[in-house]
């Protein structure tokens, strides 16, 4: 079957272009990078994004689903504009980060997974975002913010909203 490609067309040149780096037979290396590429331009991942690369790449769907339900960083489900994602492992952890998504979670009315009813924000806990020296912590969207309090929380989410 095939199928029509509308969500990523527009995008097959630059897939082709990254192709050309690989041998033959190793298509399936590119469902990392095309998968960022699309998250990238719709925000999120959808069903239908998966389909048409598939179909484009000519790997396995589980191929893809691996790698969605493997690496944290894609999303299947739309975000608001600011993700925060907040780092909840052991050292992070040890240095507030519980309190600091308990924090966020009351200031914005909702849970980790969620998105307020404005789109605006949507918080997700990280296991790991590598800055354990400086937690807590947490990215927003790509840029990170580290030796977090409530008093800066309360500025950066202050600025962003202006």
């Amino acid at each position: 079957m095939t199928v029509p490609m509308k969500n990523i067309q527009h995008l097959i040149p630059e897939f082709e272009r990254w192709k050309e780096r690989y041998p033959a037979g190793f298509e399936g290396s590119l469902t990392i990078p095309c998968l960022r590429r699309i998250q990238e331009e719709r925000g999120y991942i959808a069903d239908s994004d998966i389909d048409e690369l598939v179909e484009y790449l000519g790997v396995p769907r589980t191929q893809v689903d691996e790698v969605l339900g493997f690496y944290t960083m894609f999303t299947r489900t739309p975000l608001g504009t600011y993700h925060l994602q907040v780092c909840h492992n052991a050292s992070c952890s040890l240095r507030g980060a519980d309190g600091l998504i308990s924090y966020l979670c009351g200031r914005l009315g909702i849970k980790p997974g969620e998105t307020t009813p404005d789109g605006k924000f949507t918080i997700s806990t990280a296991e790991c975002l590598a800055s354990c020296g400086t937690a807590p912590m947490m990215m927003v969207n790509e840029a990170y913010h580290e030796d977090l309090t409530p008093a800066k929380v309360d500025a950066l989410l202050e600025d962003l909203v202006k």
